[in-house]
């Protein structure tokens, strides 16, 4: 039976999480646990990716200052982008040997647990044949950046939800500068309830990924022991 663990880790520094991230893959490449799905936001944080333009970071040192930006060059692929408060980020650590062992179409299936969260708001996510992530059109409301390393996935997505969308301006995101970005508040005109969306986010995934069941754990429930594989 395939069953994923869910854990909402709230509010959490970018490099506590990164660090978690490292660990969890270890554990699973072990098979000490079985596939985990972090949910949680960051603080107010301009990631760089493998292959990103450091010409993208257009923020003075005083904008960076003023908002208490941190800025980290990271792992996964993709460019720049930006993490803060309201946006949800998602970071699947699962073995795609044991789903399917082919990067795009699990690009592909991260974008259409979006698109079809996105559904459920009456607002049509789309696909952009030329750029991963998730569009209104010509406006970016999720960005996908991954690594996949002896098929285990780590980073993920992040998925504006009442995001401060203003932030974006400190950078050119995804290096697309032709393009702009949205959140879900502001495509439907009022605050929308972060947990509501974290939880069809989930039932969403469960749905795309063929899992049988979903076990949420608490933050403070995230140990070696809580999350072992039964023998």
């Amino acid at each position: 039976m395939r069953e994923l663990i869910y854990c909402d880790l709230g509010l959490i520094d970018y490099k506590e999480a990164w660090d978690l991230q490292k660990e969890i893959v270890e554990l699973r490449h072990n098979k000490k646990i079985q596939d985990v799905l972090f949910l949680l936001e960051h603080p107010n944080t301009y990631t760089l990716g493998k292959v990103a333009d450091k010409k993208n970071l257009i923020s003075s040192d005083d904008f960076l200052a003023k908002n208490n930006i941190s800025i980290y060059d990271i792992d996964r692929g993709g460019d720049i982008t930006f993490h803060g408060p309201g946006q949800i980020v998602g970071y699947p650590i699962i073995d795609l040997n044991d789903w399917q062992k082919d990067t795009h179409k699990y690009l592909r299936a991260l974008e259409e647990t979006i698109i079809q969260t996105c559904r459920s708001y009456n607002i049509i996510g789309e696909r952009n044949p030329k750029y991963t992530g998730v569009w209104i059109k010509d406006r970016k409301i999720a960005a996908i950046g991954i690594k996949v390393s002896r098929w285990i996935t780590m980073h993920g997505f992040a998925f504006n939800i009442n995001t401060n969308l203003a932030l974006f301006s400190g950078i050119i995101p995804c290096g697309i500068s032709d393009k702009g970005v949205t959140s879900l508040q502001k495509e439907t005109g009022s605050e929308v309830d972060i947990f509501i969306v974290k939880d069809l986010l989930v039932q969403n995934f469960k749905k795309i990924f063929n899992y049988e069941t979903v076990k949420s754990i608490q933050k403070d429930e995230l140990s070696k022991s809580s999350i072992k594989l039964s023998n």
